[in-house]
């Protein structure tokens, strides 16, 4: 029989009700940090950092035979070029529908989508891709698809029709149209990503200078955030705890940082000429940013292309890659071992394999104009759509 008597036992004894004052804390603590997300949306495994499930080489089943490759839109030829990551070589290409502007991973990690916008023509179409043997399928017609999400039911695909600011929300398979959702202000609404519990969208308006907001439960927009230096939005990232939205602006020459809560903008980050795409690494700790260059539309080869990395927890540019002899980094994804940040090379004709840990680049040669590549696979349970917004 234990002593009841001894000081230990009885110092014990009186720190009991602390201790678990403390535990009923820490419970507390636990249960305010969980995420209620939308109907049918896969549960936040850890609120601290949604990309978590889209670690290092943490693959899901789905895709477990899936080809390695790198799937390369080339805006100009109607192509997509196809790359052997580990040899860094184009092993196959074929013919799309007119204007593919970026491969789009499935919501359930099945299919790879290109959309081909056909950019002022009603001949949009989206390609599937089949990622078990890296071959295209019959295309299925769709109205100026420029990008393409999911929503985090993984129900519906939602069609970016940027010339007519308009999102369209399709069945996720079949793309048969359900509804739609006008967005007046947001001309050239391109590139979005969504809160971390699934209920709202933002997207970026590339040629007003604005973002917008969309609830994603009654599908109407919320409001509209004119940027301060009236520049051209285009990929948008959130940071890891869902907090803050990061928008590349290609004529601001960096980040805005976009409170998504009050849909204000709380910051501005320096990167590099023509700020362009953003790619978490693979840990959640790093942002990367493609910086294309040059502030045109249509820009020059050669340009001052570079990469920037962002700290998220600073909030801090902690490194800079520029390209030797210049370039036009856009559009990409990390792999999946997070080694190798791969991007388009859009007015070079070519493509970036960034070394992660030394910022050095390979050069691929391939089609005209390359866009939106994606990397295949990638990890995660689950794609929202773009080139791989992962969770």
């Amino acid at each position: 029989m234990a002593n009841t008597h001894s000081p230990r036992f009885s110092r014990l004894f009186r720190l009991a009700p602390f201790a678990l004052g403390a535990l009923g804390l820490a419970g507390a603590a636990m249960a305010a940090s969980t995420v209620t997300t939308v109907p049918g949306m896969p549960p936040v495994t850890n609120p601290a950092n949604m990309y978590s499930e889209a670690g290092l080489n943490k693959l899901s089943p789905a895709v477990k035979d899936d080809l390695q490759r790198i799937y390369v839109p080339n805006l100009r030829s109607n192509d997509v070029y196809v790359i052997d990551p580990t040899t860094y070589k184009v092993v196959d290409k074929f013919k799309v529908g007119e204007g593919p502007q970026h491969v789009v991973p499935s919501w359930d990690l099945r299919t790879l989508w290109v959309t081909n916008n056909a950019e002022r023509k009603d001949t949009g179409s989206l390609t599937p891709i089949d990622p078990r043997t890296g071959k295209p399928g019959k295309a299925v017609p769709v109205d100026d698809p420029y990008n393409m999400y999911f929503t985090p039911d993984g129900k519906q695909a939602i069609v970016v029709a940027e010339a007519h600011a308009r999102l369209d929300f399709r069945d996720a398979h079949t793309m048969a149209l359900q509804s739609s959702v006008q967005a007046p202000e947001c001309k050239g609404i391109n590139h979005a990503d969504f809160a971390i519990d699934g209920s709202y969208v933002i997207f970026t308006c590339e040629f007003t200078g604005k973002l917008v907001k969309i609830d994603m439960l009654s599908r109407k927009v919320l409001g509209y955030l004119d940027l301060s230096k009236k520049g051209m939005p285009q990929d948008i990232r959130v940071s890891p705890e869902g907090k803050t939205f990061y928008v590349a602006d290609m004529m601001a020459d960096g980040v805005y940082l976009v409170d998504g809560a009050s849909f204000t903008q709380v910051g501005f980050i320096k990167t590099g000429v023509g700020t362009h795409g953003l790619y978490p690494s693979r840990d959640g700790s790093k942002l990367y940013v493609a910086n294309r260059g040059s502030n045109k539309v249509h820009g020059p080869r050669g340009g001052k292309g570079s990469v920037s990395v962002i700290d998220f927890a600073t909030q801090k540019v902690v490194a800079n890659w520029p390209i030797p002899g210049g370039g036009s980094p856009d559009m990409g994804n990390v792999s999946a071992d997070g080694k190798t940040l791969w991007l388009s090379g859009r007015f070079d004709d070519v493509v970036y394999a960034f070394d992660t840990a030394s910022g050095q680049v390979r050069i691929i040669k391939v089609g005209q104009e390359p866009h939106g590549l994606a990397v295949w696979p990638q990890p995660g349970r689950y794609s929202l759509g773009h080139t791989g917004i992962m969770r």
